[in-house]
């Protein structure tokens, strides 16, 4: 189970499609395994980057079955949903197929501090003893929770053991939520996303880890290790070296396309389909991400 220990990179994987939009499972194998083969320590799974919006409940279910199965790797499922009761109900049947614990960002209809509080207090009640991380991703959801907030939802929600820090700018919050922590406040795991833009500065933060979805995960696994190790200077080069393709795989609306192609083009997955609308790769983008790669390749060489 999911506990406020959590560290590393719990990769958010993507979710493979078919040339024909239809789901591929035995990508969700290969996929699983690359991202173990490189590091990860977790999966995150079903999240923004995994187009769970764009997938019925069956098959929202199919893809949570066949990666808990093929892994020994702890699995967070995304279930945030406009009805409490579709995340409570995809929370339970993710946790009966072995799931670590759930993933839930803020609704989108919410209006101030006092009711942020109350929604997540709310899902924690009904979660009960099932683990949760707090999705906090202003640039999509649209709600900002300040670092006040975020400590009043876990000091009072128990089973809440882990942050998804997405803010942006954020990195002040991750240093005040660490403060409040080191005056006596409930330590809770903070994992960063924003596909890792900023993964060396949160490091130095001081969070665990990262949840986010770069197609290189050893990357990330690279830089925590030498961060936690003092290795800075060997995590800041390492970490510039592909910072390009990061910015590239960064892009909204075109983002997971290209991750997608890259991931694809490692043999992570057999196509690079999206479903997601508009999220197709132009032949001048796939050259501008291959010249990319081939960027990176030569400083890593260097280093």
């Amino acid at each position: 189970m999911l506990d406020a220990t959590a560290a590393g990179v719990f990769t958010i994987a993507a979710t493979p499609f078919r040339p024909d939009g239809s789901l591929d499972l035995d990508s969700i194998d290969t996929m699983v395994d690359f991202y173990a083969e490189r590091g990860a320590t977790g999966l995150t799974i079903l999240g923004i980057m995994g187009e769970a919006g764009e997938l019925s409940g069956n098959e929202s279910e199919a893809v949570i079955a066949r990666v808990i199965a093929r892994t020994d790797l702890p699995v967070v499922v995304g279930v945030s949903a406009p009805q409490m009761e579709a995340v409570i109900r995809t929370s339970e049947t993710a946790m009966a197929h072995g799931a670590a614990g759930v993933m839930v960002a803020p609704q989108g209809t919410l209006v101030g501090d006092d009711a942020i509080t109350a929604y997540f207090q709310a899902v924690s009640q009904r979660l009960g003893d099932i683990p949760w991380v707090l999705q906090d991703f202003p640039l999509v959801t649209k709600i900002h929770i300040p670092t006040p907030v975020l400590r009043a939802i876990f000091d009072t929600c128990g089973n809440c053991v882990m942050l998804k820090h997405e803010d942006w700018p954020g990195l002040e919050k991750i240093t005040d939520l660490r403060q409040a922590e080191a005056e006596g406040a409930r330590r809770v795991s903070i994992l960063c996303g924003n596909g890792g833009q900023f993964l060396l500065e949160e490091m130095l933060r001081g969070v665990d880890g990262a949840m986010t979805g770069f197609a290189y995960p050893e990357m990330m696994r690279d830089v925590v290790s030498l961060c936690n190790s003092g290795e800075i200077d060997r995590a800041r080069d390492l970490f510039d070296a592909y910072l390009p393709l990061v910015r590239y795989e960064c892009q909204p609306g075109l983002g997971l396309a290209a991750r997608k192609y890259i991931l694809a083009k490692r043999g992570a997955i057999a196509h690079p389909t999206a479903r997601k609308a508009g999220a197709t790769l132009t032949p001048a983008a796939m050259a501008e991400i291959d010249t990319l790669i081939a960027r990176q390749e030569a400083r890593l060489s260097a280093l």
